[in-house]
């Protein structure tokens, strides 16, 4: 894998990563609609002009910008408010960063980029990957830009666990076996839950995507853009279908890429995507068994997944060593498969890992499991998985209502994926003790009189099923699927040049492919 795919990896796939371990969604379609009714209701009008004085100086705002020291991408920050009922109230700043349209050819605008999550950083991914790594062309016309999410990384992020806290939080045992390991596993999300309000209080209640997605027209406007141009992987396709939601007659050229299906209740959201690991496990064993070396044996897919669950068994029992003070028990070794599950180029790695964790040595996947959770070096993490749960706790209401919710629906999970159902079920508890009330709900987002907007899905997309991506593409007024058959979380920038034609050629001239086109 080179670099620049590696940088991409990182910010988009792992960012993504949060999902299901830290994942909560569900909810009623009533509560959906008075969530989206009141947003409507909220919202500035087409004209910045137009809308109340109270948003007018956030839409007239100049911001200043700096070099951000980082060769070619300047920085700047961008004021709105903490709460869109109370303009006049407090604020938040939220972190911005552009790049300019290195040309030739005539300038497009600007072009938002957000790698997903929720809690990956925009700024970091346009820094470290699509401000270089995208296709030439389309740097060559659009300047392009960034703005982390409030609640996430620069923009007062939410915070929740101290690093030794987090170490603990990540090796409770998510396949509890007993009351007391299912009274440990609740306390765990108890405590994360706790932790989150003591030091973010303020912020909880405002990080929705809502209001992220309002946040970003602020932006639209503050770039001088009449329309939004934008292109979101994984939850970032939530966040561009909100926005086209929220503001139709605004909607550019959007592509969402790796696509989530809005319109899901909980359970269907979390046993889908456990059904997606399980494809993408399925991927990786059935070339794995053709290598001699493969630590699952050479047989077949079926007797992989056995052998994968029995050394889950094993280090549940018996945790091995990773030279560091922490063991690798179940449920870091679980993550660590999982991390690799997100691109292809990690299966090497993986094997390699998990030979070594067999053998009795487990720092191959503890590594994997760390870059997951954007654990450093020091002991320190960001706040990718903060942001994570504050942002889905907030956006839908709990998976489930207790332990005994969880213990119903382990065996759905179990036929959704043989290998992490049982972990993935167990895992959707987190939402359940939320200190801040949910203000959304699972809805058909339909963006009446947007643009054409581009639908992106991936066959064997691990973390956002493919059929999801078809479901967008069905809600959407005016949605076009784009189908990528192949393995990885997302598709633009993965090495396909009909994938990355099609898209460019709809960013530049804003014409998407045919429906039903399908690339490989």
């Amino acid at each position: 894998m080179d670099s620049r795919r590696l940088l991409r990896t990182s910010a988009t796939a792992l960012a993504a990563a949060g999902l299901i371990l830290s994942g909560c969604s569900g909810g009623s379609d009533a509560a959906a609609s008075r969530t989206t009714a009141a947003a409507r209701q909220a919202s500035p009008s087409s004209s910045p002009a137009a809308s109340s004085e109270a948003l007018r100086k956030f839409y007239a705002q100049k911001p200043t910008w700096r070099d951000c020291g980082v060769t070619g991408f300047q920085c700047a920050t961008l004021r709105a408010p903490l709460d869109y009922a109370k303009p006049d109230g407090e604020q938040i700043d939220l972190a911005v960063s552009r790049v300019a349209a290195t040309g030739p050819g005539k300038r497009l605008g600007s072009l938002l980029v957000n790698p997903g999550g929720p809690g990956g950083s925009a700024v970091g991914y346009l820094q470290g990957y699509a401000g270089v790594g995208y296709p030439a062309p389309v740097r060559a016309r659009y300047d392009m830009v960034a703005v982390d999410p409030r609640g996430v990384a620069r923009s007062e992020p939410v915070e929740c666990l101290t690093g030794p806290q987090m170490d603990r939080f990540t090796q409770v045992d998510q396949t509890p076996d007993d009351a007391a390991e299912v009274n440990a596993l609740s306390a765990a999300f108890k405590d994360f839950s706790a932790g989150c309000a003591k030091k973010s209080r303020a912020i909880l209640p405002h990080v929705s995507t809502v209001e992220t997605a309002r946040d970003m027209d602020i932006l639209r406007a503050v770039l001088g853009d009449e329309k939004l141009n934008y292109v979101g992987a994984s939850y970032g396709t939530f966040l561009g279908a909100t926005y086209a939601e929220l503001f139709p007659d605004r909607v550019g050229r959007l592509v969402l890429d790796g696509a989530m299906d809005p319109s899901l209740p909980a359970i269907d959201l979390n046993r889908d995507q456990t059904a997606g690991f399980e494809t993408s496990f399925r991927a990786f064993a059935a070339d794995c068994v053709t290598k001699p070396d493969c630590p699952l044996g050479t047989g077949s897919v079926e007797a992989a997944g056995e052998a994968l669950k029995k050394f889950f068994r094993d280090v549940d029992a018996e945790p091995v060593p990773t030279g560091e003070r922490r063991a690798l028990g179940e449920s870091l070794a679980t993550t660590g498969v999982i991390a690799a599950m997100y691109d292809e180029g990690a299966w090497p790695q993986l094997r390699e890992a998990l030979t070594q964790a067999i053998g009795g040595e487990g720092s191959g996947l503890l590594a994997l499991a760390d870059s997951y959770y954007e654990r450093e070096a020091d002991g320190s993490y960001a706040n990718l998985m903060f942001a994570n749960a504050a942002v889905n706790c907030l956006d839908l209401p709990a998976a489930y209502r207790g332990p005994a919710d969880a213990a119903k629906a382990v065996p759905s999970f179990e036929k959704a994926s043989p290998v992490f159902g049982r972990g993935l079920a167990w895992a959707a508890l987190n939402c359940t003790s939320w200190p801040t009330p949910p203000t959304g709900g699972p809805h058909r987002i339909t963006a009446e009189g947007a643009a054409p907007i581009l639908v992106v899905g991936t066959t064997r997309d691990p973390a956002t099923p493919y059929k999801w991506a078809e479901s967008l593409a069905g809600q959407l007024s005016s949605g076009t699927l784009l189908t990528y058959e192949g393995d990885g979380h997302t598709a633009y920038g993965r090495g396909s040049d009909c994938i990355d034609t099609a898209i460019n050629t709809y960013l530049l001239d804003g014409t998407p492919p045919a429906e039903g086109k399908r690339c490989s």
